[in-house]
Order: C-alpha cells, then sequence, then structure tokens
C-alpha cells in the first residue's frame, strides 16, 4: 500500500537505490508536482491551474510518482468518480531533497532565484539556509568531513538510470526552474560523472572508467561542468600537457543535494545484496546521517516547522 511507508525491495543485480532516486528525483517535472504537494495541491486541477504544465506530462509524471509510491491515488467523489493524489510517508520524505536543491539554485543560479519559493523556520519566524549536520554530533558538515565507499550493491553500472536523459520537446520540457541542478542530476551520465567527482576522480581516465561512458561523452560533460563552474581544470604535475578536474565551491556546495538524495533513497529502496554506499563522518566516527539545520537560530528543521512560501523575493 502506497500510504503504509513501507521499503521497496530492488531486484537482486538491478538497479540500486541511487538509480532509482536518480530516476524519480532527476526529473524536474516530478520536483515540481512534489513542491507543490508539499504546499497543499492534491486534485489534478490544482496542478494544471498553475498553467506551466500539460496535461500529457501531468499525467505521465502523477502515474510514474503513483507507481513509486510518492503518491497515493484516492477517491474523493463518486458521481461522478474523483481521484486527488496524497503525498505518502515517502513523498513527504522528499522535502530535505527540496531544500537543499533550492538553496543551491539561489546561491549558484541566481538568474533564476525569483522563481523559488523561499523558507521561513516557524521556531523563530527567520527565512533561512539549510545547513547541513551531523545526525549523530550535530557539528556542520561539508564533503570534505564524508568518508564515502562503495557498498554492497554499488557497482557503477548499477547506479545510474537506464534513461539516457531527459524527453524535451514542446509543453513537454522541463519547467527550467532549478536549471543548473538539472545540469548535475537530470541525465544520467552527468549524474555518473558528479558522483566520480565526489568519490575523487580528477584525472579524465579515472571518470572514463567510472561512467563507463563513451569517450565523447565523457569529454562533453568533463567541459560542460567545468563551463558550469562545478569543475575546474588544474595542470597534472604528472603530465604537464595534461589537465585535472577538481570540485570548485560551487560543486562541493551541492554535497547536501547529494546527501539528502542519497538518504532518502537508502531509506525507502533497499538492494537485497546491501547498501549501494556507505558515508562516514571523519570527525565524530560514526555512520553519517545527513540532518538540515536552521542557518538563523541552529535548530534541526523538522517537515512541520518549515513554511514554503510563493517567492524567493
Amino acid at each position: 500500500m502506497a500510504g503504509s511507508g513501507t521499503v521497496t525491495e530492488l531486484e537482486p543485480g538491478g538497479d540500486n537505490a541511487i538509480a532509482v532516486t536518480l530516476g524519480i528525483l532527476g526529473d524536474e517535472w516530478n520536483l515540481w508536482i512534489l513542491r507543490y504537494a508539499l504546499q497543499g495541491d492534491r486534485r489534478y486541477r490544482d496542478w494544471i491551474e498553475r498553467g506551466e504544465i500539460s496535461n500529457a506530462v501531468l499525467t505521465a509524471r502523477l502515474t510514474r510518482l503513483t507507481d513509486s509510491e510518492l503518491l497515493e491515488r484516492v477517491q474523493y467523489q463518486t458521481r461522478p468518480a474523483r481521484h486527488e493524489y496524497r503525498l505518502t510517508a515517502r513523498g513527504h520524505g522528499v522535502w530535505p531533497v527540496l531544500l537543499t536543491m533550492w538553496a543551491w539554485e539561489q546561491q549558484w543560479a541566481p538568474d533564476h532565484r525569483g522563481q523559488l519559493p523561499a523558507r521561513r523556520h516557524t521556531v523563530c519566524a527567520a527565512r533561512f539556509t539549510p545547513v547541513l549536520v551531523c545526525g549523530h554530533c550535530d557539528r556542520p558538515v561539508g564533503a570534505p568531513d564524508v568518508e564515502a565507499q562503495l557498498g554492497p550493491s554499488g557497482q557503477w553500472s548499477r547506479s545510474v538510470p537506464a534513461a539516457t536523459g531527459r524527453r524535451r520537446s514542446g509543453r513537454a520540457r522541463s519547467p527550467e526552474i532549478l536549471p543548473h541542478t538539472m545540469e548535475l542530476l537530470g541525465d544520467r551520465w552527468s549524474a555518473a560523472l558528479l558522483g566520480a567527482a565526489f568519490l575523487g576522480a580528477t584525472r579524465y581516465g579515472q571518470f572514463a572508467e567510472r561512467m563507463g561512458a563513451p569517450p565523447t561523452v565523457v569529454a562533453g560533460r568533463l567541459r560542460r561542468f567545468t563551463e558550469l563552474g562545478v569543475l575546474q581544470e588544474l595542470p597534472n604535475p604528472a603530465r604537464p600537457a595534461w589537465v585535472t578536474y577538481h570540485l570548485t565551491d560551487k560543486g562541493r556546495a551541492f554535497f547536501p543535494v547529494v546527501a539528502c538524495m542519497i538518504d532518502w533513497g537508502l531509506r525507502w529502496f533497499r538492494a537485497p545484496e546491501g547498501p549501494a554506499i556507505v558515508l562516514c563522518h571523519r570527525e565524530c566516527d560514526h555512520t553519517f546521517t545527513p540532518v538540515l539545520a536552521c542557518s538563523h537560530c541552529g535548530e534541526r528543521l523538522r517537515a512541520s516547522t518549515v513554511s514554503i512560501e510563493p517567492s524567493g523575493g
């Protein structure tokens, strides 16, 4: 049952939790629907009346989100029969992912800032930026503070969704309110490159080996990530004619999104072989569980204490 909050058991040897998560949360229309579901939208017309999505796209995404058990289709009227879509526990659990995406876009893609919602912490009444902290010791955490190791189901071939990219045609194209986020997550090869970068890849050969993509694809994604300012080229001291690729401040700042997506995926999708990835907080030497805190008062955020407002202003 969609509303039961049960974990989905994945097929042995198939897509792992990371691939399933990217397949769901790497689609901007899914995120758009979930954003407004968290603000109270439930009925088909609620989303249609926002004027940004076609009937065909909305129907397809609602079906996908229902099949993935983020939404539950519930009949609320019999004559004629009408249904609404209610967030499940799994769907409600996406809120930290959305908060970190919005915060990152507002800092690093300012041209789109006005399209993103503001967040207010109802405990201190302040607008806030989510701060990633360790669930064990409550200390702020960045990418260098976390050690990541691939788990039993963490093979690269199992960690990216099968679709090669997002479909864009006519009104089916994405709403483009998270343009930089989707550049990193909305394509399987981009997501694989991002994961490789956070796991320490710096050389072309390392990216190519881990992505398993054609050479032109690897080169193209490295070039695009550099253009976006997520990676920077530096001279390779061992081979002067070559370069290495390193995460920039902008790239490292995306870590809260990655951490929250991994946490959500491992929470709701379980491979029989074991987790896809294991994270450890170096400072306290405990398994890293991402938690978000308020940048104003420092208290942990909860879904019930976050108010999503119409615009970032």
